[in-house]
């Protein structure tokens, strides 16, 4: 099986929360979707680490060297609004 996106995987776990939170499924079904969404989270969280290492990586100082910094906590509050700019 080829691994998904992430915006593939969010789009999943969507449909996992939407199918749970209208109580139509039995328990074993129920049982089955929360463990695919858990994985989806695990996957998810996975990206973003690698995604934050990224940036980590590639920020460059004034001189154009590169290097390592923090990427700042503030930004992501700021920008947790759910859409993108």
């Amino acid at each position: 099986m080829e691994q998904p996106t992430f915006e593939g995987a969010l789009k999943r776990l969507e449909e996992i929360v939407t199918h749970l939170e209208r109580n139509e499924l039995d328990l074993e079904q129920s049982l089955q979707r929360f463990e695919e969404g858990v994985k989806l989270i695990r996957f998810c969280a996975t990206r973003l680490d690698e995604a934050e290492r990224r940036i980590e990586i590639l920020l460059a100082d004034q001189g154009g060297r590169l290097h390592a910094e923090p990427f700042p906590e503030d930004s992501l509050e700021e920008g947790n609004s759910g859409g993108v700019s």
